[in-house]
């Protein structure tokens, strides 16, 4: 069976990682817990924690956050936890302060909620400030575009009905193998926005292929490097992975209104955005990516090379993800 390797390599706030430390002694029902300085969520069990990608650290906020532990934790390099609690008789420790690395953890599990934007909009300004978006910096009067994706290598634009992506799909997640576990938040097929929530074993990647990030001004991400095999079941399939830039279209869109519905400056093509100019009312607007083609490219051959040394075996989906469902904004009362 012939198959297509397709991939992305972009910010993905929507990103995180399980921890388990194992218990203390005295034991310690960890109530608030620190990594480096950026606070973890535990609302789980006594040392279970979730490190979310864009928590900016307590100490040094917009230079270091959850995004750059997690690539630090697969580096190898030493953590610090700090963690308090209310102390109970089972949990009597009340304080904690350790060091450790990623292989004292018993469970690092990569889980995030939403990756793998089949589109997304470009941006532009214009304003006549500057301003700090998660899109980069937008500069005033139409200074520039930004966009973000990877356009014809994109996954889910290879498989815009989700014949091969779907709950069980086995995937190239941070360097290492993962697995789609259901449809990602925001998801929105209807309007060409599909995505994905994924999960892998975060001990078996790689730093390369997730890397922490700061977007001047604004906050702090994860770089997740995502490649999915799609097999060449039909012949809708043949005609879905042949797609081009010049096919696959996304709205530039006015940050600088501060409004839901920003108005849409005009449509282009990946193809456009890639060339590094758009026109906008009749002047030539230099554009620039968030994502990575080159880093995509690679993640492509090398689950190719995966795939054709018998290392990486394809799985089908064992549910399809949704093709009615509809983004629906926040209700305001």
């Amino acid at each position: 069976m012939d198959v297509v390797t397709t991939a992305t390599f972009g910010p993905m706030c929507s990103s995180g990682a399980f921890l388990n430390f194992g218990h203390s002694d005295p034991p310690i029902k960890m109530e608030r817990v620190w990594l480096n300085d950026v606070e973890a969520y535990h609302g789980n069990a006594a040392v279970d924690c979730y490190i979310g990608a864009t928590k900016m650290s307590v100490t040094r906020g917009f230079e270091y956050g959850g995004g750059h532990v997690i690539e630090d934790l697969v580096t190898g390099k030493e953590i610090e936890l700090k963690a308090v609690a209310y102390g109970t008789d089972c949990y009597p420790r009340k304080v904690l302060e350790t060091k450790f690395t990623i292989h004292d953890l018993n469970q690092a599990i990569l889980c995030n909620p939403r990756n793998c934007y089949q589109r997304y909009n470009a941006a532009t300004n214009s304003t006549d400030r500057t301003l700090y978006t998660y899109m980069g910096i937008l500069l005033p009067n139409y200074g520039n575009v930004n966009y973000a994706g990877c356009g014809e290598l994109n996954p889910l634009v290879n498989d815009p009905t989700y014949k091969t992506i779907g709950v069980g799909t086995k995937i190239f997640l941070g360097g290492g193998a993962g697995y789609v576990i259901g449809e990602g938040t925001q998801h929105n097929p209807k309007n060409g926005f599909g995505t994905v929530m994924v999960k892998g074993d975060l001990k078996k990647m790689k730093p390369e292929y997730l890397r922490g990030a700061t977007f001047h001004k604004y906050g702090v991400t994860l770089y997740v490097g995502i490649g999915v095999p799609i097999p060449i079941l039909d012949e809708e399939i043949v005609e879905n992975v042949a797609v081009r830039d010049e096919e696959i279209f996304v709205k530039i869109v006015d940050y600088g209104v501060p409004k839901r519905h920003r108005p849409v400056v005009r449509e282009v093509s990946y193809a456009e955005l890639k060339s590094g100019k758009v026109k906008i009312n009749g002047r030539s607007v230099k554009t620039a990516c968030t994502s990575s083609i080159e880093i995509a490219r690679k993640i492509m051959l090398e689950l190719k090379k995966w795939i054709s040394e018998g290392m990486f075996f394809l799985t089908e989906p064992v549910e399809r993800l949704p093709l009615d469902v509809e983004y629906n904004p926040m209700k305001m009362r």
